[in-house]
């Protein structure tokens, strides 16, 4: 007879992958259940077109720390930040774009024909930015801080928090406590005075979010955007070669190396408990699988309001569940080009950097204000790469052809009338209208266009709401209230029932982390 099943893991996104590679290392015997025939979650890369390929779902990886990287036995070269500059588009015939290099002080010389006084603001601007996310990014690397425990560990975890905050010296920890609530807008008005570098620099705190840049808080978000990233990189994402889903794939093969079973094309149905906690699961099929400890990166509600049976929870707990904030606002629009498009005023460069269209603050709050009101945005925020010129030798395209990726925000789940055919093409029409109007020849190099709205993301990919995040990074959704009060743990009122994924501490940002911290609570508990 086989071994028993030790640990059973729902889903295939890098979280549980990580979690289940930790597990089987430790000599447990663990099982992935895939609900599809792809790896990554919502960091996946998928054909879209024939011969064209793209990250279909996020564009940012987050943080992917060193130490993933040699526990993927992946070369640290396989994230690189050579090209995670920003090339702010600016709309208008007389506005010239900038493109701001991930050198802080290469991009305070190119602020310089704007402003010179941002130019000389700029490197205390992102050194600060550094050091901040730098204590953001040592909270995340600890389990979720509980405040009212009272264990000595959480004490000195707690007492080395404060510690660390206190190191950035009075005025620095005062400013950061400051920053955390604030709007984006009435921060980069304080440090900024061009229009179109305050907006580039405000929409990095608007990211997923159904939230303006004068909605308080979404100075937090930049921060945590900025968590992992050189000191100077504002705004820009990293090249991950071979696109987001590979790193799935590698964590995939690190969890297969040390014993773990990973098996694609398993949806799961019911999670089944007893007496004593949990027990196994249903797939779709009706196969039953048996296993005390399961852990669920199938995002918080799904695992806890229909997988699980939601009558053995308290119903405070339930209705925290159902009360967390996913409201996705993003769309995606992938185009196949048959030649690179050609921005003007745009160098080679610039080119290979996140192209963002974020004008101003102004122009973001319109865009939002359309998305208050179930409306999608005629001027949304885009945010855009070329993965083609960014990592040539990945197969995007056939050769001689590109692929321009578009993260479109805002575009509300809950549209108004519906995401019918028509409101999809509509969409596509507005983006490369816009784009178009900044790149002459991209819309006659279209050779294909797929739109994916937030009611597809959570269709094809298992997204609530079609939130890449499970939940949105509010101040009232993160560190031990992520994802409700009382269980930021990766615990579950379920004995043997754990919860992963971006829904968890640290959120979406900081790649395998929420696994690594839920393998952790596993292995302490059967200790």
């Amino acid at each position: 007879m086989s071994r028993p099943i030790d640990v059973l893991v729902l889903g295939g996104g890098l979280d549980e992958l990580v979690a289940a590679g930790r597990l089987a290392r430790r000599g447990r015997r663990v099982v992935v259940l895939v609900p599809g025939q792809e790896l990554g979650g919502a960091c996946v890369t998928e054909e879209f077109a024939p011969g064209f390929r793209a990250d279909t779902v996020r564009l940012d990886p987050g943080y992917v720390s060193p130490g993933l990287l040699r526990e993927l036995s992946l070369d640290a070269s396989r994230v690189s930040w050579a090209d995670g500059g920003v090339t702010a588009l600016a709309r208008g015939d007389r506005e010239r774009p900038l493109y701001l290099p991930p050198d802080p002080a290469a991009a305070a010389q190119a602020i310089r024909s704007r402003s010179s006084k941002d130019a000389d603001r700029w490197t205390t601007i992102a050194e600060r930015l550094a050091r901040f996310a730098n204590v953001l990014e040592r909270i995340y690397l600890k389990p979720a801080p509980l405040p009212t425990s009272r264990a000595a560990g959480d004490v000195l975890d707690l007492v080395g928090h404060a510690l660390r905050v206190r190191g950035l010296g009075r005025r620095d920890m005062i400013e950061l406590v400051r920053l955390l609530p604030m709007p984006v807008a009435d921060l980069v008005d304080e440090w900024l005075e061009d229009p179109l570098l305050q907006g580039t620099l405000a929409a990095a705190g608007l990211a997923d979010l159904q939230q303006g840049p004068r909605s308080g808080g979404t100075a937090f978000v930049l921060l945590h955007r900025q968590v992992g990233r050189p000191a100077g990189t504002v705004r820009g994402v990293p090249v991950v070669r071979g696109g987001l889903g590979s790193l799935a794939v590698a964590a995939a093969d690190a969890a297969r190396r040390h014993g773990a079973d990973v098996r694609m094309g398993a949806p799961v149905a019911r999670i089944l408990d007893g007496p004593d906690g949990a027990e196994g699961v249903v797939l779709m099929d009706g196969t039953e699988l048996s296993a005390k400890t399961i852990v669920s990166g199938l995002g918080v509600r799904k695992t806890l309001l229909r997988l699980a049976d939601a009558g053995r929870f308290d119903p405070d707990l339930l209705h925290a569940v159902r009360c967390i904030r996913h409201r996705g606002v993003r769309a995606r629009v992938l185009l196949a080009l048959g030649e690179a498009p050609r921005f003007r005023g745009v160098d080679e460069a610039g080119h290979r950097a996140t192209l963002s269209v974020a004008p101003s603050v102004d122009y973001l709050e319109r865009a939002y204000d359309a998305a208050k009101y179930g409306k999608c945005s005629g001027e949304p925020w885009l945010e855009a790469v070329i993965p083609t010129l960014r990592d040539p030798e990945a197969g995007f395209a056939p050769p001689g052809r590109h692929v321009l990726s578009v993260a479109v925000q805002y575009a509300p789940y809950a549209l108004r009338g519906g995401w019918t055919g028509r409101a999809r093409e509509d969409l596509g029409d507005s983006v490369v209208k816009i784009l178009g109007e900044l790149a002459p020849n991209l819309p006659g190099a279209v050779l294909h266009r797929h739109v994916l709205a937030p009611v597809d993301l959570e269709r094809d990919h298992g997204l609530d709401e079609g939130h890449p995040l499970d939940g949105e990074l509010g101040l009232d959704q993160v560190l031990f209230m992520r994802p409700v009060g009382g269980w930021a743990r990766h615990r579950t009122p379920m004995r043997g029932l754990y919860l992963t994924g971006p829904g968890t501490h640290p959120g979406g940002g900081v790649a395998g982390m929420a696994g690594e911290h839920a393998a952790r609570a596993i292995l302490a508990d059967r200790r």
